[in-house]
This record gives C-alpha cells, sequence and structure tokens, in this order.
C-alpha cells in the first residue's frame, strides 16, 4: 500500500548529511532504497540517488514501473530495462551507468561502502548485490552507512505504525498454531502452519499490508539449539516447541522467540524459564535512555553465566529491528553506543542444555523516555497450547 511521505524520517537523514558533508547518496541495497524512497523492489536491480537538497531519483527496473508509481516517494522515477537488444549486459550494469549520470552532477557522494548486511528485496530469497563495477565507478566517494545507520537508529512514528503491523501479524500467527499443534507434529509441520498463517492472512492485513512474508526456526524439545535448522523432530508433549520468528510487512520487520508447550511443562524447563525470565526482565528495565549497549551485552551474559551456563549463548542478545530483521545498533563488550528514545530494540537471552533443549526469550521493544514497551501482544515465557 502507499504511505505517505515520512518527512521526519527523510529530513533526518539530509541533517546527518549536512554534519557530514556528503552531498548525495546512492544507495542500492533494497533496505536503504526502500527506507529512501518506500519502493521495496522485486530484485534488487534498483537503486537511488539521495540529495541532501531537492528531489531524489529512483532507479528502477522497467518491470516494476507500476509497482514505483504507486508506492515511491518521488516522481523522478527512471527506468532501467530488464533486457535490452541493443545492450545484452545484465541490468546492474545500466542501473550503474544511469546512477553515475545522476551523481555526476553532485560534489562529495557516499555509497554504502561498510554495508555488513541487507534485507533481501521482494523476492525475498536471493539478495541482488552488486560487483565492483559498482564501488569501481565512484573512487572518490565516501562511506554514507555510518549516515544510514543514525537515522535509521530511531524510528519514526511511521516506521512504528508499519512496524506494530508487522509484530500484530507475528502474533496472530503464533495464536493460531497454538491451536492447532499436537504431540507427533513435526517441527516442519508446525512451522508451515506459522508461515501459511502469516503469508495468507498478513498479506491485506488491516487494509494496510500489501504483501507479508514470514520466516521461521522451529525446534522441539531436545531440539532446542543455537544455529540449527527445522526437521521432522516430533513435538513432544511437556517440553517447549521454540518459534524463532520473523515477519516483513512491506519492507518492516519484527523479530521474536516465543514458546508453546502442549500439556503440563516438566519441572526441569519450569526451573529454566523462571531463571531466564529473571533475566529477561532484569535486561529489559535495564534499557533507559542513555545506558551503555555494551554494558547491556556484560549484564545479560554475567546473569546467563549465574544461571551456570557460562559463555553462552552464541548468538548475540540484543540488536536494533526496522528495515532489517537485525540491525543496528548491536549491544556488544567491544563496542559502543548507548541505548535512545525512538530506538526498537530485539533483546534475546537464551541457554542451552549440552544434549539439546533450552530457551530462549525474545520481543521487540520500543524505547521511550517512561521505559521499554513491549511491541508483541503475544506472551513472553512458555506459553500452553489449547487444548
Amino acid at each position: 500500500m502507499g504511505w505517505p511521505r515520512d518527512d521526519d524520517k527523510l529530513e533526518r537523514v539530509r541533517a546527518s548529511m549536512a554534519e557530514q558533508e556528503i552531498d548525495a547518496i546512492v544507495a542500492r541495497a533494497p533496505d536503504n532504497v526502500l527506507y529512501l524512497t518506500n519502493f521495496w523492489g522485486m530484485k534488487g536491480y534498483d537503486a537511488v540517488c539521495f540529495p541532501r537538497e531537492g528531489d531524489p531519483v529512483l532507479l528502477c527496473l522497467e518491470a516494476s514501473a507500476d509497482d514505483a508509481a504507486r508506492t515511491a516517494w518521488t516522481t523522478d522515477i527512471r527506468l532501467v530495462a530488464g533486457y535490452e537488444p541493443t545492450d545484452p549486459r545484465p541490468p546492474t550494469l545500466r542501473t550503474l551507468e544511469l546512477a553515475t549520470a545522476v551523481a555526476r552532477e553532485y560534489g562529495t557522494v557516499g555509497l554504502e561502502l561498510s554495508l555488513g548486511t541487507q534485507a533481501a528485496d521482494r523476492m525475498v530469497g536471493e539478495p541482488t548485490t552488486f560487483t565492483k563495477d559498482w564501488f569501481d565507478a565512484f573512487p572518490d566517494a565516501v562511506d554514507a552507512t555510518p549516515v544510514l545507520v543514525e537515522a535509521r537508529a530511531l524510528k519514526t512514528p511511521q516506521e512504528l505504525e508499519r512496524m506494530r503491523l508487522a509484530n500484530e501479524i507475528a502474533a496472530a500467527a503464533m495464536d493460531h498454531v497454538r491451536g492447532v499443534i499436537r504431540p507427533g507434529t513435526t517441527e516442519a509441520q508446525i512451522a508451515a502452519e506459522w508461515l501459511g498463517f502469516v503469508h495468507g492472512e498478513g498479506t491485506g492485513w488491516a487494509g494496510k499490508v500489501e504483501l507479508a512474508l514470514g520466516f521461521s526456526l522451529v525446534w522441539a524439545g531436545t531440539g532446542i539449539k543455537t544455529f540449527t535448522a527445522t526437521t521432522s523432530r516430533p513435538v513432544v508433549e511437556g517440553e517447549p516447541t521454540l518459534f524463532e520468528i520473523w515477519v516483513c510487512a512491506d519492507g518492516y520487520w519484527c523479530d521474536h522467540t516465543k514458546n508453546i508447550v502442549v500439556g503440563d511443562l516438566k519441572d526441569d524447563y519450569r526451573e529454566l524459564e523462571a531463571r531466564l525470565r529473571d533475566v529477561y526482565d532484569d535486561a529489559v528495565g535495564f534499557c533507559a535512555p542513555g545506558v551503555s549497549l555494551a554494558e547491556l551485552d556484560r549484564r545479560i551474559r554475567a546473569g546467563i553465566d549465574a544461571m551456570g551456563y557460562p559463555g553462552q549463548p552464541s548468538h548475540p542478545i540484543c540488536h536494533g529491528v526496522g528495515a532489517r530483521a537485525h540491525e543496528p545498533p548491536y549491544a556488544h563488550q567491544a563496542g559502543g553506543g548507548t541505548v535512545e528514545t525512538g530506538m526498537v530494540l530485539a533483546i534475546e537471552p537464551g541457554c542451552y542444555w549440552q544434549k539439546g533443549g533450552g530457551l530462549r526469550l525474545e520481543d521487540n521493544f520500543l524505547i521511550t523516555p517512561n521505559g521499554p514497551e513491549k511491541l508483541s501482544p503475544f506472551p513472553d515465557g512458555i506459553v500452553q497450547a489449547h487444548a
């Protein structure tokens, strides 16, 4: 769906560009193109030239012209042919030619030189990245990534509205699987139930979501580990099934870990849940504006160490969420930065048993002057399935 131009967001970017003396940003990562233009491309062949003053220029694949005209915030849309009989080169090279021509009128140009990760295009499964030619074409470019990171870290009211939609869809899908999960259902089968709900019901959600896509890792009982795949392992009564889940609603994301148990929770998991919940609640309460992100990481890991799980977890325990499921800021002891009003943080402590099993808790929290606001309506902890 079309959203009105988010001037709060765009002016924040331009203010940061002025501080860094960048005249124009040429961005090609789909999440940055979306962030600066509201256009979410299909294949990642698109780019934007976003000037400090004046109108942006969207470089768009010809096949997506109608989508761009309907959703983009700029009227200056220049089309790139996917196939051109007189020019059989890949379309990214035609995008590059247009980008260099548009950027030529500006002095200092910024590129995403230190881009660590990017969200995928609207096809999602196969992110498109540009070749060395893209960087060679701008030999005097400065790094615009810090400008975009700084701007993206603080969410505008419109961004929050869009993220709330993703959170609502994820929670509704969890309510759905809570009613259909049974002992013997496999991880993959219950993941499919969740994914099907997100795509089938989330697309069109509240008349505001044009496309909703879900992503999941589902682990049952002893299958709960870090960095492992969903399998055909069955759901076990009395042991939690963990859902590591993401919803992307028109390019804005949520990132949760939720847990469902069929029947009565076993005592060892009940004790683990209570102790990990203390660490989780302490971390959430600690996230006031101005506190150190490095100290947040130390605090959570010290709490998990005190539980008897030294060195855990192997995954990050806090990161930003927005136009990517995982984006800066990150809480890391070797890093810097502070928690600030307007950030949305995923907080996710976890601990895991050596022979399989364990628990992770995660939700997204908007940092406000009055404390963190939980964005998902689905409960934290281990939730009992509907009989």
